[in-house]
């Protein structure tokens, strides 16, 4: 699920979009102060699109790039804008090798 179209998701569909338990999304919030989703009268978590780009960088650095919670708070806090536009060229990247392999399996399957 790539497009975030709605105006608010909840917690158990970030989960889903991540690929994160819920509980880890709930610790992340205690750790970045930069995540703070807005709460819905009967105290749900409601996720903005920004918040779920925001948990995708974390779990990148965190996950991906394999830092520590304060240096990925850090890595957030003074080089957001070159995170973001990195993040995207590897998402970029990984969509399209991921239609390439899928052009080459359906190539070797019409041999």
């Amino acid at each position: 699920m790539d497009d975030l179209s709605k105006k608010f998701y909840y917690i158990a569909d970030v989960s889903e979009i991540i690929g994160v338990p819920q509980s880890t999304l709930r610790f992340w919030e205690k750790k970045f102060p930069q995540l703070r989703p807005r709460r819905s009268d009967g105290q749900t978590r409601l996720y903005t699109p920004a918040d779920i780009e925001l948990l995708q960088l974390i779990n990148f650095l965190l996950k991906e790039r394999g830092l520590k919670i304060e240096a990925a708070r850090d890595y957030i806090r003074h080089n957001r804008a070159d995170l973001d536009r990195r993040h995207q060229i590897i998402k970029r990247l990984v969509d399209v090798r991921t239609r390439l392999t899928a052009l080459l399996d359906e190539l070797n399957t019409r041999r």
